[in-house]
């Protein structure tokens, strides 16, 4: 599919309070027909996402203890989480240390997971990821790893006002790009 066809099906779908604030633009050269051009989402004529700049405006993790020490991401733990600390220290731990290992191991997978999100997102193909997102459904791509199909789903006038006002504990757990254009989307409502 054409990029013109592709973009025209994308703004199709974009949500009608982001129409005009949100664009999809592509940079392709004429003579390189055989490589893809840089694929890239502005919102308010800013490049937020560009696949291949790490210094774009949102921030680009580089290693597990920056994102374990960030503040500004918050882990929820759940009491199973909890349970299970409990009987792999076979009850000999205080128990407002149970809370603290929870979290530290729950955020070391979260770091694995985040930056494994982030090195495929370099590589990606924009417009393959889209041709993805519009032959799937909404719940697949927001449940998705893929950074690129869950800011997709999060723009589409298909996700209602209220499946948004309750996703803000899953979208803690999201990468920054994705908690971006969540809370981009609830500035909307």
């Amino acid at each position: 599919m054409s990029w013109s066809k592709l973009k025209q099906q994308l703004e199709g779908f974009l949500s009608p309070s982001l129409k005009g604030k949100v664009e999809y633009r592509a940079q392709g050269y004429r003579y390189l027909a055989d490589k893809p051009g840089i694929c890239y989402i502005m919102v308010d004529n800013k490049n937020v996402l560009n696949m291949s700049d790490k210094a774009s405006f949102i921030r680009w993790y580089q290693t597990e203890l920056e994102i374990k020490n960030d503040p500004d991401i918050q882990i929820p733990v759940t009491h199973d989480e909890i349970e299970a600390v409990r009987k792999a220290s076979k009850g000999t731990v205080p128990e407002d240390r149970l809370i603290v290992i929870a979290r530290s191991r729950k955020s070391s997978e979260l770091a694995k997971e985040l930056l494994s999100a982030q090195a495929s997102l370099s590589k990606s193909n924009f417009v393959v990821v889209a041709n993805q997102f519009l032959s799937t459904s909404i719940e697949e791509s927001i449940e998705s790893k893929d950074i690129v199909l869950n800011v997709l789903a999060l723009v589409d006038r298909r996700m209602g006002k209220k499946r948004i006002v309750n996703m803000s504990e899953q979208m803690k757990l999201k990468h920054p790009i994705v908690q971006y254009f969540y809370e981009l989307r609830r500035n909307t409502l």
